[in-house]
């Protein structure tokens, strides 16, 4: 890469959520001093939406840039949510919620997961649901914003989004261009490469433009224009741990439960995720395709939906893996372009998110640093990998044997490092805390229970209180959040008062 003076002149392939959200990011963080941004998309080529339920990390980014949260949530036609729902995951008819907030209080030194864990061993029937108040609020349909206290037990967790990701992108267009950014339609016909150094230097566009670039950021989707067809980046395939490589995706009518959470329901050959927005449902079948046709996926999802189909279902094919190298010389790719992991756990646009936000102190500014491109690949490499394994978890740790892929997925060899994950909580319920990457504690916590992974054993620290004193208190923290969630306000009212969606006050013809 040639020395750069500042502003850097940076080009992002590729729109949708990806490349509207690098655009809005760095236009609203650096500015126009720091670098110059164009941005190549063309409505000719579709974008890819597996979902649009997010994680909290969603706020955060989103008042990065500026975005406020009422006009996002009326525009986007948003919904609140505090976790994600599992039917039947860890077997027919069980169910649990893995939720965005702690369970319990810690308490003599350890968290709460570990007083529980004595209390079950001791044989107590406790479900540690009823001691988050994310999970109860969302089983009664409840929403708040959390405590600003955190003495209180309602202050224990956060929230995030269901959002139209295509509207959410349009918005996000609008802030950047404010910014500055300099969208061009068109479609890129030819990389063309450095013979010196072999960077990008610049893109041939079908119109006949070159468009020269100090830095290139590859928004492209799966075809993965820069880093993978023209760079050469290596796919690594996961598609031996998470074998489902279709979805179908089909829009109904408004949920009538308005439920402040994503739902995903196991299937025969996968599984069927349903998010509610405020004018209508998301619903998908998410299959592998070597244990069920296309037709009969199709028809799974059709048969299972609650509300009217507002649609055909759509099909798209993808592997679970990632690029080796996110970032390879003057490039970086973000999205599905960087590599692709189920929705499972709502992960998608999360995984942009955090690749924006590791890339952004890291921005070159003189000739690339191979370091800088080590240090993003290294922490991309964390974050895919531990989401992986978490996606991995739910899959391998079912009581299901009733059909060839959760057979497959019982009986599959898993990765080290999950096996060692596994291997340090079945005995005690130990979980090793990092500093880095997406799921922490209480989300194992939460998957594991509600997979059914009980440990032996648990910490020496909990025998601290008399078993009766400890199931007392348990019982007692159990009312007092159930008694908080009820006070709560339903969802539905409070969505309809903080953020009614803009296309429903104008289809009622009452004023925003």
């Amino acid at each position: 890469m040639k020395p750069v003076k500042q502003p850097l002149n940076l080009v992002i392939v590729g729109g949708g959520t990806a490349g509207w959200m690098a655009a809005a990011a760095f236009s609203r963080v650096l500015g126009p001093g720091v670098c110059r941004i164009r941005l190549i998309e063309s409505e000719e080529i579709g974008t890819v939406g597996v979902g649009e339920a997010t994680l909290p990390h969603m706020k955060s980014f989103n008042d990065l840039i500026g975005l406020d949260e009422v006009e996002m949530m009326r525009e986007t036609s948003a919904t609140f949510k505090l976790g994600i729902d599992f039917v039947d995951w860890g077997g027919k008819g069980r169910r649990y919620v893995h939720p965005f907030g702690d369970h319990g209080r810690p308490a003599l030194g350890l968290p709460f997961y570990q007083h529980w864990l004595r209390a079950v061993q001791g044989g107590a029937d406790l479900d540690i649901g009823d001691f988050s108040y994310a999970v109860v609020a969302s089983r009664l349909n409840r929403f708040d914003f959390p405590n600003a206290d955190p003495q209180r037990i309602d202050s224990t967790y956060s929230y995030a989004y269901h959002f139209d990701a295509s509207t959410y992108a349009r918005l996000l267009r609008r802030l950047a261009e404010s910014a500055g950014v300099v969208r061009t339609e068109g479609k890129v016909r030819e990389v063309k490469l450095d013979p010196l150094n072999g960077e990008i230097a610049a893109l041939a566009l079908e119109s006949g433009e070159d468009v020269a670039g100090d830095f290139f950021v590859d928004c492209s989707g799966f075809r993965s224009l820069l880093l993978g067809q023209t760079l050469g980046a290596e796919w690594e395939s996961w598609s031996q741990w998470l074998p489902c490589d279709r979805a179908f995706a089909v829009p109904s009518a408004r949920a009538t439960d308005f439920s402040p959470y994503t739902r995903s329901t196991c299937r025969e050959a996968g599984w069927q995720w349903r998010i509610p927005l405020q004018h209508r449902t998301g619903n998908g079948h998410v299959f592998a395709s070597q244990f069920i046709s296309e037709d009969e996926a199709a028809a799974t999802l059709m048969q299972n939906l609650p509300e009217e189909a507002l649609g055909e279902p759509r099909m798209l094919r993808f592997e679970a893996g990632r690029r080796l190298k996110s970032w390879s010389r003057n490039c970086v790719a973000l999205g599905l372009a960087s590599g692709f992991l189920e929705p499972l756990e709502s992960t998608s646009i999360y995984l942009i998110q955090v690749a924006i936000m590791h890339l952004l102190p890291l921005l070159p500014t003189t000739p690339v640093d191979p370091a800088l491109a080590d240090e993003f690949n290294r922490r991309i490499e964390i974050e895919y990998e531990r989401i992986r394994d978490f996606l991995i978890l739910h899959y391998h740790a079912t009581g299901r044997d009733d059909s060839e892929l959760w057979r497959y997925c019982r009986a599959m060899p898993i990765p080290e490092s999950l096996q060692r994950k596994l291997a340090l909580f079945q005995h005690s319920g130990y979980i090793e805390q990092y500093r880095d990457g997406l799921f922490t504690l209480p989300s194992w916590v939460a998957v594991y229970a509600g997979q059914g992974v009980i440990p032996t054993g648990h910490h020496p620290l909990a025998e601290g209180l008399p078993y009766d004193r400890l199931i007392a208190d348990l019982e007692r923290l159990r009312d007092e959040v159930r008694q908080r969630a009820e006070a709560m306000p339903a969802h539905e009212d409070f969505v309809g008062r903080y953020a009614p969606a803009l296309a429903l006050v104008q289809a009622s013809g009452a004023h925003p």
